[in-house]
């Protein structure tokens, strides 16, 4: 028997995060360029500034934005300046938080479904102006024509 050791048994998760703005997070299969670099591409404006660790994954972006930086984390670097990643680095606290304390466990094919509600929480925060009636209205005009079911109903069931 092999015994798992690292981060290899943990989900993999991208989450991009405006400062001050909003969160937008994905479950991905891997750390690897081909798993990360389309998602960043296809979500942030290249007038961008784009801060990461200095995760190899990440080193091609710099010629797609207006400018990479990174903080180098195995060096105990987690900000210089202006340039951090402690912004993400709060929410994924949030996340982790949320799950240990309310849902306690997820399955992992559930695990889209936490991260577009934890997505939706940290767009809609009190310090951004939002109050709980906003809140509320939002997720019933996002809901609107959707329908979530446990389980698929048989064909001889739809009328």
């Amino acid at each position: 028997m092999k015994l798992r050791t690292g981060w290899a048994h943990k989900n993999v998760v991208l989450t991009l995060v405006e400062r001050e703005r909003s969160a937008r997070s994905f479950k991905i299969d891997s750390t690897s360029v081909a798993d990360i670099v389309p998602i960043v591409l296809t979500n942030v404006r290249r007038v961008s500034i784009v801060m990461t660790d200095d995760g190899s994954h990440y080193r091609s972006l710099g010629r797609e934005y207006l400018s990479h930086d990174t903080v180098n984390h195995s060096r105990k670097e987690y900000a210089r300046g202006e340039i951090s990643t402690n912004t993400v680095e709060g929410y994924y606290s949030i996340f982790k938080r949320g799950v240990q304390g309310v849902d306690q466990h997820y399955a992992e094919k559930h695990l889209h479904l936490y991260l577009a509600e934890f997505d939706f929480r940290y767009n809609t925060c009190i310090s951004l102006g939002w109050n709980d009636a906003m809140r509320s209205e939002k997720a019933i005009q996002d809901i609107h024509g959707k329908r979530l079911m446990y389980r698929r109903p048989h064909s001889a069931e739809i009328n």
